[in-house]
């Protein structure tokens, strides 16, 4: 498919205080585009902000906010003049035995990895359609197979790539083109802040190869930028996880068997294991909904 050359385009990321987001942010502006940033992080935005090459600004908000992301998109366009590009990428995560998992906590992945992409997805569509632009929801290896541990991020990564793929044939004869991207384990604040529970680090380890590596931001998010300018329906962040969709028919009963083994051979470790927001963009979103219950 050919590219679209990014110079002069709009793109709007969501997360784009820290990792994937803001590194896309940096990459999409060194080629041309004019970005607007939004997250929970107002000073790290800022900052960010003032690092870009071109034309960017930045938006305080809470992407399961209707009227706030309705606002953002309003000002966006009247700040940039048209949106052309979105990319819904905000997201948190959390981990442990659902049994035992923080209600809070498990609903707000929820929340934010999927409820957060449709609002996303529902105040941009109408500015999308004008300039018949493109809208990226960034899922994860995470919708492709399911992992014990896991429930609310593959819950909410199977959700945002099931609602992206329902949205495509709804939009694209306005227009707009719809893609997933997909990641395997990146090396991000999320997935350091997993890493520090002892029990989560050696259950990723047991994984198989390749599912069991951290592999670089820096080619996951170059290969993020090139699906943009292709407007690609799917993009994989790490090559192999392409040849993951033709298994995933077999994915729930093989992760089902294993992961039993897996289980038992933990056993009492996971008992009481009680795992809130991971990484720095966890912490971040605990304070935001503190600071606006008070």
């Amino acid at each position: 498919m050919s590219r679209v050359g990014l110079e002069g385009q709009v793109a709007v990321v969501t997360g784009a205080a820290r990792g994937v987001g803001e590194l896309l942010a940096r990459k999409l502006s060194a080629r041309g585009a004019k970005v607007a940033l939004v997250g929970l992080e107002p000073d790290a935005l800022k900052e960010l902000s003032g690092r870009l090459h071109g034309d960017s600004d930045h938006w305080y908000a809470d992407v399961t906010d209707h009227a706030a992301m309705a606002q953002v998109a309003q000002e966006v366009k009247a700040r940039f003049g048209k949106v052309d590009i979105v990319v819904a990428n905000a997201g948190v995560a959390t981990g442990g035995p659902f049994v035992d998992s923080d209600p809070e906590a498990w609903r707000r992945v929820v929340e934010v990895n999927l409820i957060g992409s449709a609002v996303t997805a529902r105040a941009f569509l109408p500015v999308l359609m004008e300039s018949r632009g493109y809208l990226l929801q960034i899922a994860s290896l995470a919708a492709i197979t399911p992992a014990p541990m896991m429930t609310a991020y593959c819950a909410s990564k199977s959700g945002a790539e099931a609602f992206a793929h329902s949205l495509r044939a709804e939009v694209g004869h306005r227009g707009v083109r719809v893609g997933v991207g997909y990641l395997s384990w990146t090396d991000t604040d999320m997935v350091r802040g997993a890493d520090q529970d002892e029990v989560m680090r050696e259950l990723r380890q047991r994984l198989p190869w390749p599912a069991n590596k951290t592999y670089p931001l820096g080619p996951a998010v170059e290969r993020i930028v090139a699906g943009i300018e292709r407007r690609s329906s799917h993009v994989y962040g790490q090559g192999w996880l392409r040849g993951m969709q033709g298994m995933r028919g077999y994915l729930p009963g093989l992760i089902g068997t294993v992961g039993q083994r897996e289980m038992r051979r933990f056993g009492q470790r996971l008992e009481g294991m009680r795992v809130g927001l991971v990484g720095a963009g966890g912490a971040a979103d605990e304070e935001a909904r503190a600071t606006h219950r008070n």
